[in-house]
């Protein structure tokens, strides 16, 4: 009898360690799930995880071309309509293209030239002006009982920005014996209309930046990509992979023409600028096919 007495008081005993010890075990694990499921900051992500692709992203300097490797070269200067479809992406609201110049402009990040041969700096006080809409109105004063000419500045809404200028150079290598192409500049287009009738009276570039000084700071702004939101692509790739839909209005020529000076007002003018566009784009294509022998 004693013998039983103290068998069941040993297995009491254990099941008591036991459930003690399962207790402990319970408290440090929830301990360890409440402390890790805190955030280890305050910076709240809009995704999984922080993406630093972009950040750490470097652009390699172009590679070193001889004066003598390049035996022909054509300057060619396009338009991209962002309305199309495939050039939407320069009008994404949270952030587009011209907020992406105008804000390296306004750092002082970028230089933004007068014209396309990069010869003459807008300073930041004309950049301002360009900018930025001033407007004049009258306002009357409740305390002087007299009226007062009151003036406002707005900046340009990127929604007025519907097309682009685009210079670029065409070469053909020797040492790699192909036809190359490299981006020089690049100039937003703004449209100007009559104040009293609306009407529209004429379309000039705001300014001009030198796209070879701007790749480094376009790699840093990502695309967006209908398709799949966490691709990295960046402003830099678009452009370097020419992903963009344009057409040519002129090239290189001894009288500086632009494509629409050669053909008389007529309603079929636009139809007969695009078939000279798209016969330019053809030369080109052919040149470097001509230059090989099979």
């Amino acid at each position: 009898m004693k013998i039983a007495l103290k068998l069941l008081n040993s297995i009491l005993l254990l099941l008591l360690v036991v459930g003690s010890v399962n207790v402990s075990q319970a408290q440090r694990a929830e301990e360890i799930i409440t402390e890790s499921s805190e955030p280890a900051s305050e910076v709240f992500l809009d995704g999984v995880v922080e993406k630093r692709l972009m950040v750490e992203n470097r652009v390699l300097p172009y590679e070193p071309i001889r004066e003598a490797d390049i035996a022909w070269e054509k300057r060619i200067w396009r338009i991209i309509d962002t309305r199309e479809k495939r050039n939407l992406v320069f009008r994404y609201p949270e952030k587009s293209f011209f907020s992406i110049i105008q804000e390296l402009a306004n750092d002082g990040d970028i230089n933004v030239f007068r014209d396309d041969r990069f010869t003459e700096i807008i300073e930041s006080d004309e950049l301002i002006q360009i900018l930025n809409r001033v407007d004049t109105s009258v306002v009357f004063d409740p305390e002087t009982y007299e009226e007062q000419i009151k003036i406002t500045t707005e900046e340009i809404n990127w929604e007025d920005i519907k097309r682009y200028r685009v210079k670029e150079l065409w070469f053909f290598d020797e040492e790699t014996s192909r036809l190359r192409v490299r981006i020089l500049g690049i100039a937003p287009i703004k449209e100007e209309y009559d104040e009293e009738t609306g009407m529209f009276k004429y379309e000039a570039p705001l300014f001009w930046v030198y796209y070879p000084q701007i790749r480094e700071s376009l790699s840093k702004f990502q695309v967006f990509n209908d398709s799949n939101d966490s691709a990295p692509m960046t402003w830099y790739d678009l452009f370097e992979a020419r992903i963009f839909a344009s057409y040519i209005y002129k090239q290189s020529n001894v009288l500086d023409l632009r494509l629409q000076d050669y053909f008389e007002e007529s309603d079929e003018r636009g139809i007969d600028i695009l078939l000279e566009s798209e016969k330019i784009k053809n030369d080109l294509f052919n040149f470097e096919h001509d230059l090989w022998e099979y």
